[in-house]
């Protein structure tokens, strides 16, 4: 019994080394895998280095404009180490367009700028019926 209780034990051990789960003083054939790090395989293994502090930079934009639905915005946005910078504008349900210019950076934080352009146009208001004009019908 005590035997088969040792055999057990040392499946389980190289089931966790196998796994990756065991990775400090003992090296199986597993892969491990380190926040997106390269795989170690049976034959050896080779780890590509990445460096997650890289100056960040980007530039991006999109737009849609769907007459259909009314549905009418663009967004426009750069990056460059800390300092972020754009512009978005929607379409407002009253008419109106949105224009939003944002900057953020360590030292100011986050600063935008809102403007409207065109004059809001209302929609006539429904004359309300009479409680007795309500139709049972859902």
């Amino acid at each position: 019994m005590w035997c088969s209780a040792q055999i057990a034990l040392a499946l389980a051990l190289f089931a966790c080394v196998n796994a990756g789960y065991l990775e400090h003083g003992l090296h199986g054939g597993g892969s491990i895998e380190h926040y997106g790090g390269g795989h170690e395989g049976l034959g050896g293994g080779y780890e590509e280095h990445k460096d997650y502090y890289e100056h960040p930079k980007y530039q991006f934009n999109y737009a849609v404009h769907d007459p259909h639905t009314g549905d009418i915005k663009q967004q426009y946005e750069e990056r460059d180490g800390d300092s972020v910078k754009g512009s978005y504008s929607l379409k407002e349900a009253d008419g109106t367009t949105r224009i939003v210019n944002y900057k953020a950076d360590k030292h100011n934080g986050f600063e935008a700028t809102v403007s409207k352009i065109g004059e809001p146009k209302y929609e006539p208001q429904h004359q309300e019926l009479d409680h007795h004009e309500y139709s049972e019908h859902y």
